[in-house]
């Protein structure tokens, strides 16, 4: 389902490289996206904090090769499915408001698996809410989630694993996230906890 924005810019957005197609850009999107979660997985200590300048610089590796606002709150309100994500205009408050209320509570170490499971629900869900970037929104979430669960000395999340209807849940635990309601969102990360 694609985003809808004023600008309507369709699937191909205006980029760096000059690409045209859609397979063109999925294929540097990901080697971007690649590139960022080796570097930020090689970077991660127990000292590593999760922050919002933290989440704009995974977004801005993965990007920023192919267009200019990587790293940037989108300036374009958007919504996808009738669903309005956080106003284009307040975006810098509200990823401020994100850092103090949530990724500052973070603990650096866990005790409990289960602790664990909530704060990564919790911020992949408010992340996705949010949706900060014009592109790439997602993928940066899934980044950060798998980094928070490789920085507990785990394996990454079994994202390869959603398939159609468990796409369904994960889009409604997101929605949910709008009223503070985390339990479908704990739930969906549960499912694809590592072993």
């Amino acid at each position: 389902m694609k985003y809808k924005s004023p600008d309507n810019q369709g699937d191909i957005l205006p980029n760096l490289l000059g690409l045209t197609t859609e397979k063109e850009i999925n294929e540097s999107e990901f080697e971007g996206f690649l590139k960022a979660e080796i570097y930020f997985t090689e970077k991660l200590s127990s000292r590593t904090k999760f922050n919002a300048k933290y989440i704009l610089g995974l977004h801005k590796m993965s990007l920023s090769h192919l267009y200019s606002f990587a790293g940037k709150c989108r300036d374009v309100n958007m919504s996808k499915g009738g669903f309005p994500f956080a106003a284009a205009k307040f975006l810098p408050e509200t990823m401020a408001e994100f850092e103090k209320e949530i990724l500052s509570k973070l603990k650096n170490k866990y005790e409990r698996q289960e602790d664990l499971i909530k704060d990564v629900a919790i911020v992949h869900g408010e992340l996705l809410f949010i949706h900060p970037f014009r592109e790439g929104n997602g993928r940066t979430a899934r980044l950060l989630a798998n980094l928070m669960v490789r920085k507990a000395g785990l394996e990454s999340l079994k994202f390869q694993n959603v398939g159609k209807k468990e796409f369904e849940e994960y889009v409604k635990a997101v929605q949910n996230c709008a009223n503070k309601d985390y339990s479908k969102m704990i739930d969906f990360i549960k499912s694809i906890f590592p072993s």
